[in-house]
């Protein structure tokens, strides 16, 4: 594949950003660090990454996105943004599983891999992976659950086999009352800095060789957890039946 110009966005939660990469390479990469609303912030660092690296956003050649888990509102800016570029432009899109970008950044070896994101509520975004030599197998859905039962999860899943544990929250699970059988198996959290957003652009290239990317039309969000209208509809709904 010839070189290609890559746009990243993550807008998935407060810690987000936008990355320009050519390839593998990162030219240019703006942080969130702000309270301002993705809707306002995201075009204008958009417009910085671009300026920054000497081109125009119709020299973007493919979209990467972080299409969830996270916040309904962030994710939803992110991919609407994306589409509408695509829709324009003619150019495909790449849609990241954000969980995949943080195990992505593993840098053990065990057989396993979970990452995992503060979802609040005490809750936490997760997924276990299964290392197939460089990829990433995901053994299940992506969930959103409580610290102690990923824990369980993943313990019963791996069996003997140790687990490199990837966050941008370890908290969420060194806090755990059950984190201490992982201690004695000499495991430890990864910690991860954000943004996440040049991962995203590489492993959007990564589909790409693989021919895995879609359009404007077919690309869906990834919010795992249901909206809170969601719940209050369908709780209506039963309650009438």
């Amino acid at each position: 594949m010839r070189l290609v110009l890559i746009l990243a966005l993550d807008t998935c939660d407060t810690r987000g950003g936008v990355a320009l990469l050519r390839d593998h390479s990162l030219l240019h990469c703006e942080s969130h660090t702000t309270a301002e609303d993705y809707s306002s912030w995201l075009l204008p660092a958009v417009t910085c990454v671009l300026t920054a690296a000497g081109v125009r956003l119709p020299d973007i050649e493919l979209y990467a996105v972080a299409a969830g888990p996270g916040s309904f509102t962030g994710v939803r800016v992110g991919l609407t943004t994306v589409k509408a570029w695509s829709e324009v432009y003619g150019y495909p899109i790449a849609a990241v599983s954000r969980l995949e970008a943080v195990a992505a950044e593993r840098n053990g070896s065990s057989p396993y891999v979970a990452g995992f994101i503060d979802a609040r509520r005490n809750q936490i975004f997760a997924a276990l992976y299964r290392r197939q030599a460089a990829l990433l197998e995901r053994v299940d859905d992506e969930m959103v659950i409580a610290p102690d039962k990923f824990l369980d999860w993943c313990t019963t899943t791996a069996g003997p086999e140790n687990i490199d544990w990837v966050s941008t929250d370890p908290d969420c699970l060194t806090g755990s009352t059950t984190w201490s059988s992982r201690v004695a198996l000499n495991e430890a959290v990864q910690e991860i800095s954000a943004p996440l957003a040049p991962r995203i652009g590489r492993i959007g290239y990564n589909l790409a060789l693989l021919n895995r990317l879609t359009d404007a039309l077919s690309m869906d969000a990834n919010y795992v957890r249901r909206s809170d209208a969601e719940i209050f509809w369908k709780g209506l709904s039963h309650h009438g039946d």
